[in-house]
Parts: structure tokens; C-alpha cells; sequence
């Protein structure tokens, strides 16, 4: 016979369950736009053109997907932001 612990142990795992999948859901989309934006950032590096990686590059690929990524490399190809560090003013 169960005891009315064991039946809340059991409804409170259920709860974590539902509500650990309704989250993964919702950030399924995001880390699927993070990765494809990565792997273009990745394709780009390969290609010659340098970005320096930080958490608002992140950021930006994963809510904006290839579109996201596109326009990262834009801005760091023109020296606006998301260009890599120099090597010659590390001293500065």
C-alpha cells in the first residue's frame, strides 16, 4: 500500500517532469539558432573572417538565428563591433 508521502513524492516528480519538458520546448528553438549561428560563425572563421566570441555574440546568434550570425560577421568585417582583438595594442 502506498503512503500519502510516497503519492506526493510521486505527483511532485511528475510536476518537475511536465515542467522541465514545457522548458525544454521553449528553449528548443533558441538553442537550435544558437547552434546553426555557431556553426556559420565556425564556417566563417575557416574562411578567413575573425570574430571574437563573447556572450552578447551569443546573445545575438541565438535570438537571430543565420540572420543573427550574417549580421555579426558584417559589423565585425567593418570593424563596428564584434572585431577581435589586436594583437599589437594588447599593451595599451
Amino acid at each position: 500500500m502506498a503512503t500519502p508521502i510516497e503519492i506526493g513524492l510521486l505527483l511532485l516528480v511528475a510536476v518537475a517532469v511536465i515542467v522541465a519538458y514545457v522548458v525544454l520546448r521553449a528553449l528548443k528553438p533558441f538553442i537550435i539558432n544558437a547552434v546553426l549561428g555557431l556553426l556559420v560563425l565556425a564556417v566563417a572563421g575557416f574562411l578567413g573572417f575573425e570574430v571574437a566570441v563573447s556572450p552578447i555574440v551569443v546573445l545575438v546568434v541565438a535570438v537571430g538565428g543565420i540572420p543573427g550570425a550574417l549580421l555579426v560577421l558584417l559589423l565585425a568585417h567593418f570593424g563596428v563591433l564584434f572585431a577581435p582583438a589586436a594583437a599589437g595594442l594588447a599593451f595599451l
